[in-house]
């Protein structure tokens, strides 16, 4: 963990000692968790995509309905980079933390998919996901291999080989509903564990940022690990501001030497 503070590092332990005790600790993650995996950010004030587009412009439901060309060119680069993505230290490590019975959970706002490929199995996809497309006619649901590997080299738009409709990706738009089945799994999980961590989440989207207000009411500990402050930091009992993928590994050493 390159130039890490001291402070990072007791802080870090710290938070090892909270999992340890926690009888069940769910994670949320943001997508500070994936940009180390080189998938950009959506509200970063340098390269976040929504100061380069509105996101009502190219991601709501309205703009796939009317005009799915624009939507499906503003999400081309941006498919291909989490088609392509690895897992970086910080899913990896949470998947280890999974299967060694330390995390119960994780709700992730995240659409790539990248906690699965690393191995976590309790994974609970708020916002939905690029690994699975729906056609808009039939309802059928398909796997995304099959569909975006010649989107994203040529910008074909999968249509349904069934009815011939477009597929849309299952990621919700601007403008669209929440699933309700991980809705309802992500609230259950928040409002029953004993400690949640944020990571990588500035808790700037609505309903999912009030999901650590929910788990506070019945008395869980927080932690957030993030870049920059959140709503809920004041009611935390550890914040660490920095990059997941350094800290996580960090977490998981203490854990191990204890």
């Amino acid at each position: 963990m390159s130039q890490t503070s001291s402070e990072t590092l007791t802080l870090a332990r710290e938070t090892a000692e909270l999992i340890r005790a926690a009888q069940n600790t769910v994670v949320l993650t943001g997508a500070g968790s994936s940009t180390p995996s080189d998938i950009p950010d959506f509200r970063s004030a340098d390269q976040g995509l929504w100061t380069q587009f509105s996101p009502m412009e190219v991601a709501s439901l309205s703009t796939f309905r009317h005009n799915p060309n624009k939507f499906f060119n503003w999400l081309q680069p941006l498919a291909k980079k989490m088609w392509r993505a690895k897992p970086n230290p910080a899913h990896l490590t949470l998947a280890r933390l999974e299967r060694k019975n330390f995390i119960q959970a994780i709700i992730t706002q995240n659409i790539d998919g990248l906690h699965q490929k690393a191995g976590s199995a309790n994974v609970i996809e708020v916002h939905g996901t690029m690994q699975t497309l729906t056609c808009i006619g039939c309802y059928r649901q398909f796997a995304a291999d099959t569909f975006l590997e010649p989107y994203i080299e040529t910008g074909e738009i999968p249509h349904c080989p069934k009815c011939k409709k477009i597929l849309k990706p299952d990621v919700i738009l601007f403008g669209e509903q929440l699933p309700i089945k991980p809705w309802l799994q992500a609230r259950k999980a928040a409002q029953e564990c004993d400690l949640i961590i944020v990571a990588g989440s500035s808790l700037l989207v609505t309903p999912v940022a009030r999901l650590p207000l929910e788990a506070l009411e019945q008395n869980a500990k927080i932690i957030v690990i993030n870049h920059n402050p959140t709503y809920i930091d004041e009611h935390a009992s550890i914040v660490i501001c920095g990059d997941v993928a350094e800290v996580f590994p960090e977490i998981h050493n203490a854990i191990s030497n204890e």
